[in-house]
Formats: structure tokens, C-alpha cells, sequence
């Protein structure tokens, strides 16, 4: 093919990955931007098959149809609660294509007796070892968020050390490999030792932490990509690449700014290493929690003039979203002015909270991020807290010596009345008592988010 008009094909594919990426910043346009990615991904491929030389159409055929069916039985399946845990795998499986197409392409040139250029062999060594690190770090994180592993971090004495020890390692067998492009073992060696190292390194982050590191492993996932795409010549490879690691990178960046907190803390500090003391929740909550009941909260809701919500985790786990619209639309109805505050990382990863309520159907312009919603908290008459935890936690503004000490939070405890529903006074993923849940004007209301507010929209129209 016209090596004109496949760079034409390329520059086509970037074009849409990018205007994919602009779409995907909002809920309104995601499924637009998604749908632009895989035009531009399909794009690619075809041009990518028309301009190289193929051994087998069939096999890959085969590894078409194989990989559309796992594909689309993952996505039919997966629950948004467990979003991170798919974006684990396909960094992963990322990183280990990555891995794999380098180190074929250093046995071919390696086979047919070439020399390969030292471009080449950087690239291929860069390839082997983030693809690798990317790859086990992303089934760990992938079996933290799952729960086939304890979420606890797993540290030992001198890990830090052995880390240092492992990037040192493989950063000089893989300046070995470039040194000696003659033997592909030096290739081999250096993914083994990336190995162990993606293995430690993310088994030492607590599974509250998992979302930013997946994240990061996101960015990995692209550099390895964009290393390969120099391996092979290949523009849009290097170009996709490139995108992918930048925009994972930002994201990394947005997340630990919004529990301020620095990359290094997040793999090093062990965060939900400790799981709180049961004295001090005793000693913050002991006598001082009110449990409410649907009826007493629909008095309370009757009588409110403006309302706010704000989601977490656990109505993602519930899937309370839309009986949390139909609480809200009966509220309007009423004339009572609802809204929606929303932590940057309130679930498990940024925007979780704005799909769910998006695929409720609730307006987005009634969902205000946190530094616009938190003005308006000492006007409010009922802040409404399901499922969340840390992201309302005032130790965060009080306790300098907290884990989450400085993070941003909804200041829900400067609304009238707050209501927390919550299953039980358990700590979130940091690990710590909430004072919140022990405040004059808090009333907490047990049980599962989507029966509980069920049960106040029961009661809400017997007022």
C-alpha cells in the first residue's frame, strides 16, 4: 500500500483517539468519545494489516473472534463496582503485548543475523520491563480490588531497599542488552527481575490506594506501547502510546491532588496498613450516635427546603442510584431544591459517581463537584451521605497526624442536619473512625443504601 496514504490512515486514527479522549472528560459525550476510540482503534488495525507483510490471516482471525468474545463477556458482565478491576486487566494484558511483540521482534532480528540499531534495542528493553512491571502489577491490583487477595498492604522490613535493588537491576540488564544486542537472554533476564519488582512494589499499597495505581499502571501501560511502536516502526502505535501515558499520568496527578497525597506516599506508605483501633472508635462514637428511621427522616425531608446529596461506595455497591432519583424527583416535586456534591475519588475511580447517577437519568447540571458545592453546605437544610466515608471524615481538616490529614472533603458537617446511611460505624478504606458519624446534628440511619432509601421514599409519600 501507498506509504502515503497509510500515514494518511494514521493520522486519521491519532486525530479520533484524541477527539475520543476530549469526549471522554464528560458523562454527556463518554459514549460518544468511546465509540470515536474504537473507530479510531479499528482504523488502525486495518491500515496496520494492509501495510504489513502477514504471515497468517487465519491466526489472526482467530485471535480477532478469541479476543472480541472475551471482550464483550467481560463488558456485558462487569458491574460498575468493579470498573477498576476491568481497567487492571486491560493495562495488564497491555503490558504483557507489549512485552511479548518486543521480544519477538528482538528473536527475529536477533535470528536472521541483523544488527539492530540502537534505537531498537532501547526501545525493546524499555518495552520488556515497564510492559513487564505493568503486567504483575496490574493482576495484583486487579486481585486486591477483587478481594482474592487481603487489600492490606504487605510490607516488610528492607522492601523500599530490595525496590531500589530491583529498579537498579533491571535498568542495567537492560543497558546490557542494548550493549549486546547479539543474545536475546539479557532480554529475558531483565523481565524476570521487572517481575519480582512489579509484584512487590504494588502488593505494598493498601486496597484504598489500588485506583491510583491502576491509574498509574495505565500510564505505564502507554509507555510500554509507545516504546514498542519504536520497536517496530510503527507511527500510530508510538502515537496511541503516547496518549495513553500522558492522559494516565494526568489522571494519577488529579487523584492524588484530591486526597493530597504524593505518588511516592501512595506506594510507600502503607495506607490501611492499620485498620483502626477499636478503642477509638468506642471512644469517639460511645453514646453519642443517633439512629433514626425512615419516618423520622421523611418529617425531617418534609420540612427541608434544600437538600443535598452525596454518594460513595457503598450506593455503588448497592446500586442505590435510582431509588436515590426517585427520593430526589419526589422531593422536587414538593419544591424542595435538590443536588448532588461529588468528591473527585467518591467511589473508586474519578467520574464513578457521575456515571452511576448519570445512567439514573439525573440531570448534569445538578451535580457540582467538590469546591462548588461546598460554598453552599452552610445553606443547606439536609446533607444526605450514602455510603461515604473519607471524603466527609473532619479528622481530615482537624488531625494533622490522620492518614488522610490535609485531604480536600465535603464539608457536610456544616449543613443543618446531616444524614449518613451507612451499614454499619465500620471505618473506610483509611482505616479510621469518622467523628462525623457522633456530631450533634448527625443522624445515622443503618442498613443497605437502596433498601434504606426505598424505605424513605415509602415514607416520604405517607407524609
Amino acid at each position: 500500500m501507498n506509504p502515503t496514504l497509510i500515514n494518511f490512515g494514521y493520522l486519521v486514527a491519532a486525530a479520533l483517539f484524541i477527539f475520543g479522549l476530549k469526549g471522554l472528560t464528560h458523562p454527556r459525550t463518554a459514549v460518544r468519545g468511546n465509540l470515536l476510540g474504537a473507530l479510531a482503534m479499528l482504523i488502525a488495525v486495518v491500515v496496520t494489516l494492509l501495510d504489513r507483510q502477514v504471515i497468517s490471516f487465519e491466526l489472526i482471525l482467530a485471535g480477532v473472534v478469541i479476543g472480541s468474545l472475551i471482550g464483550a463477556g467481560l463488558a456485558w458482565k462487569i458491574q460498575m463496582t468493579a470498573m477498576p478491576q476491568l481497567v487492571a486487566l486491560f493495562n495488564g494484558f497491555g503490558g504483557a503485548a507489549s512485552v511479548a511483540v518486543a521480544g519477538a521482534a528482538l528473536h527475529a532480528a536477533v535470528g536472521q543475523g541483523a544488527v539492530p540499531s540502537g534505537q531498537f534495542m532501547v526501545a525493546t528493553a524499555a518495552s520488556g520491563v515497564i510492559g513487564t512491571v505493568t503486567f504483575w502489577g496490574s493482576l495484583v491490583a486487579f486481585a486486591k480490588l477483587q478481594e482474592i487477595v487481603s487489600g492490606k498492604p504487605l510490607q516488610f522490613p528492607g522492601q523500599q531497599a530490595l525496590s531500589g535493588l530491583l529498579t537498579i537491576a533491571a535498568v542495567l540488564v537492560g543497558a546490557w542488552l542494548v550493549a549486546d544486542p547479539a543474545t536475546t537472554q539479557h532480554y529475558w533476564i531483565a523481565v524476570a527481575i521487572a517481575t519480582l519488582l512489579g509484584l512487590i512494589v504494588v502488593a505494598a499499597v493498601g486496597g484504598a490506594d489500588m485506583p491510583v495505581i491502576i491509574a498509574f499502571l495505565n500510564s505505564c501501560s502507554g509507555l510500554a506501547a509507545a516504546a514498542t511502536g519504536f520497536v517496530l516502526e510503527n507511527n500510530i502505535l508510538i502515537v496511541a502510546g503516547s496518549l495513553v501515558g500522558a492522559s494516565g499520568l494526568i489522571l494519577t496527578q488529579i487523584m492524588c491532588r484530591a486526597m493530597n497525597r504524593s505518588l511516592g506516599n501512595v506506594f510507600f506508605a502503607g495506607v490501611g496498613s492499620d485498620t483502626g483501633s477499636v478503642a477509638e472508635g468506642e471512644e469517639i462514637y460511645a453514646g453519642r450516635v443517633k439512629s433514626t428511621s425512615a419516618d423520622e427522616l421523611a418529617l425531617l425531608f418534609d420540612t427541608a427546603r434544600r437538600v443535598v446529596v452525596v454518594p460513595g461506595y457503598g450506593m455503588a455497591v448497592a446500586q442505590a442510584q435510582y431509588a436515590v432519583r426517585d427520593m430526589a424527583q419526589l422531593l422536587e416535586a414538593r419544591g424542595v431544591e435538590v443536588e448532588y456534591g461529588i468528591h473527585p475519588v467518591a467511589g473508586r475511580m474519578p467520574g464513578h459517581m457521575n456515571v452511576l447517577l448519570a445512567e439514573a437519568e439525573i440531570p448534569y447540571d445538578k451535580l457540582k463537584e467538590m469546591d462548588r458545592i461546598n460554598p453552599t453546605f452552610e445553606q443547606t437544610d439536609v446533607a444526605l451521605v450514602i455510603g461515604a466515608n473519607d471524603v466527609v471524615n473532619p479528622l481530615a481538616r482537624e488531625d494533622s497526624g490522620s492518614p488522610i490529614a490535609g485531604m480536600p472533603i465535603l464539608d457536610v458537617d456544616k449543613s443543618r442536619t446531616v444524614v449518613v446511611i451507612k451499614r454499619s460505624l465500620s471505618p473506610g478504606f483509611a482505616g479510621i473512625a469518622n467523628p462525623l458519624f457522633a456530631a450533634d446534628n448527625t443522624l445515622m440511619y443503618f442498613g443497605s443504601a437502596k433498601e434504606a432509601v426505598l424505605d424513605l421514599v415509602a415514607a416520604l409519600k405517607e407524609v
